[in-house]
């Protein structure tokens, strides 16, 4: 699918304000500005971007998103128009705006409860002039922000657009994008200055691929802060490195393929990288190349055991494993356009379907998740390495995706996700980062080997 993918969109999210200092909502007010944290933190992000074209940049026309995209812009080294867009402006929270977070909490306590466990489900009851105006902010976002896309697609097919914005309209943007349902509004993170990929085959309604999501390594961060109140396990999400076989794009699924030396030296760099996070402790599915992923990035945990778990393995591709694309489509015509277009009706000769895949995959994570928290006197970060499709599946369980959206999820060789439970093994998962790649390519895109799995 991937060859088809023409239109790119990195988002980013305008550097820290003096309302995020001082824990304030800001909504459509325009009263805050960057601090020198954030005008710091935008020259970075321009640097990090600074080699990239872009099409055209689109920023929110509140200023602490403007300033950020006009530091940005002046480190690119092709610049362009910087376009403020209304539909890129902050979810509007007229009731609760330059309100202390903890005020908010204490004066609309019940509609705050809404807010954090059913967002979509919040209302604001609005005096107007002549009555009242029922205001859903989710709901509404969630509108605006397809109404951004359906208008911007259309004009920068095969282009790269930046847009830079709020914590609040990004995540309805990568939420509308993907199909995600409003009620999970809270489930993706947006950070001051993170770095979001998406990629677009063509305009509103083709297929889109999240690339990477919420990246700070370019900050010299290598993971999001847990939110405040955060009392569940964190899980790090990591796909194997590179095989011989994904390089040469060759069908492997459960034939136990070994790390090539491209692979080990990515597993080497992902152990690197996370040398400083504290791990408690490791599984990975049983299959040399996962296992032997971890245990280069446990080397710098001696005292966190690994543990092994089947149900984590790579799907059984049956009797297309050790085939080459060209090989699959002489013997069973037409199969590999319907992988690439409806990967949840294919059943693998001989192997096995998605939905069996998801079925054992999202049971072993659920199983980590609450051993993680039901040992935790404080709480836990564990390892768990795997394969593509396994990590697929889980991510597009954890979104509330369907299987036929599988695509939509990337993965690279030795990329690293960041899922938190912040309420605990029984609470919403919400994914703090996706496919960070910078520890292998050193910049903002995945350019690992796609690979067959």
């Amino acid at each position: 699918m991937e060859e088809n993918l023409t239109t790119r969109v990195i988002i980013v999210r305008h550097g820290q304000s003096s309302y995020n200092s001082e824990r304030r909502i800001q909504g459509r007010c325009d009263e805050s500005v960057l601090t020198e944290k954030g005008h710091a933190d935008a020259r970075i992000v321009g640097a990090a971007l600074k080699s990239l074209k872009f099409d055209a940049i689109y920023s929110s026309p509140l200023q602490r998103a403007f300033n950020t995209a006009q530091i940005i812009l002046s480190y690119l080294d092709n610049p362009t128009k910087l376009q403020a867009h209304p539909h890129l402006m902050e979810i509007d929270l007229p009731l609760w705006e330059k309100m202390l977070k903890q005020e908010v909490k204490e004066k609309f306590a019940e509609d705050y409860r809404v807010w954090k466990q059913t967002p979509h489900q919040l209302q604001m009851v609005i005096p107007q002039p002549d009555g009242v105006k029922e205001h859903f902010p989710v709901l509404e976002l969630y509108f605006q922000a397809q109404l951004f896309w359906q208008e911007m697609l259309s004009l920068h097919q095969g282009g790269t657009i930046m847009i830079v914005a709020h914590n609040g309209i990004n995540r309805a943007l990568i939420g509308t994008a993907l199909g995600m349902s409003p009620s999970l509004y809270h489930s993706i993170q947006q950070s001051n200055c993170g770095i979001s990929v998406l990629n677009f085959a063509g305009g509103w309604g083709t297929p889109v691929q999240l690339e990477s999501l919420n990246q700070l390594g370019h900050l010299g961060q290598a993971l999001p802060t847990p939110r405040e109140g955060h009392r569940g396990p964190r899980l790090l999400l990591v796909r194997h490195g590179e095989t011989e076989w994904n390089r040469k794009g060759r069908f492997q699924g459960q034939i136990d393929v070994p790390l090539n030396d491209n692979g080990r030296k990515q597993s080497q760099q992902a152990a690197e990288f996370l040398q400083n996070v504290p791990i408690d402790f490791g599984v990975t599915s049983p299959m040399l190349r996962p296992k032997e992923t971890a245990q280069f990035i446990l080397k710098y945990h001696p005292e966190s055991q690994l543990q092994l778990h089947l149900e984590l393995s790579e799907i059984s591709h049956g009797l297309w494993e050790g085939k080459l694309e060209a090989e699959i489509e002489q013997l069973y015509p037409g199969e590999l356009e319907r992988w690439r277009e409806t990967p949840a009706q294919v059943q693998m000769p001989e192997g096995e379907n998605l939905q069996q895949v998801s079925n054992r995959a999202v049971a072993a994570w659920n199983e980590i998740v609450k051993t993680a928290d039901s040992s935790a006197t404080q709480p836990k970060t564990v390892l768990v390495v795997a394969h593509d499709a396994t990590n697929k599946v889980i991510l597009c369980h954890l979104l509330g995706l369907g299987l036929e959206d599988f695509w939509k999820i990337k993965q690279g060789n030795g990329a690293v996700t960041v899922i938190d439970y912040p309420q605990g093994a029984e609470g919403l998962p919400v994914l703090q980062a996706m496919n960070i790649t910078s520890h292998l390519t050193g910049g903002i895109l995945d350019k690992t080997a796609a690979g067959a799995l």
